[in-house]
């Protein structure tokens, strides 16, 4: 049970790793080549991973609680009816409202584990 105690710290990481990868063979395969610079996200995360630094890891868990804070306001208003966006933003919002908040959940935990743990 310890071992299994000392991984869970390494979920976010995994988690926006997996999503990095994720879109980036999805953008790959409609524009090609310009989808390259996708993967430079995923780049934090991989360090974190091998080379953990509190710092840096404050500064993501800080960044990405912004973003998805900011696309949890704009689901929240588009389902309210306070905002009126396209069409092909409202489908994408309804297949992506898990992703949103599932980032907001990984993102707090990365602040929840430079707070807590020393690495």
């Amino acid at each position: 049970m310890k071992s299994f105690k000392s991984y869970t710290k390494f979920i976010p990481y995994l988690y926006f790793i997996a999503a990095t990868i994720f879109c980036f063979t999805m953008i790959n395969k409609s524009e090609g080549l310009i989808a390259y610079p996708v993967l430079l996200f995923g780049i934090p995360f991989v360090w974190q991973l091998f080379k953990p630094r509190k710092d840096l890891n404050f500064t993501l868990g800080i960044t990405f609680v912004c973003i998805s804070s900011y696309l949890i306001f704009i689901y929240i208003s588009d389902s309210l009816n306070i905002i009126s966006i396209s069409q092909i933003l409202k489908r994408l919002m309804v297949y992506s409202g898990l992703f949103v908040f599932a980032n907001f959940v990984m993102s707090l935990w990365i602040i929840r584990n430079s707070l807590k743990e020393t690495f």
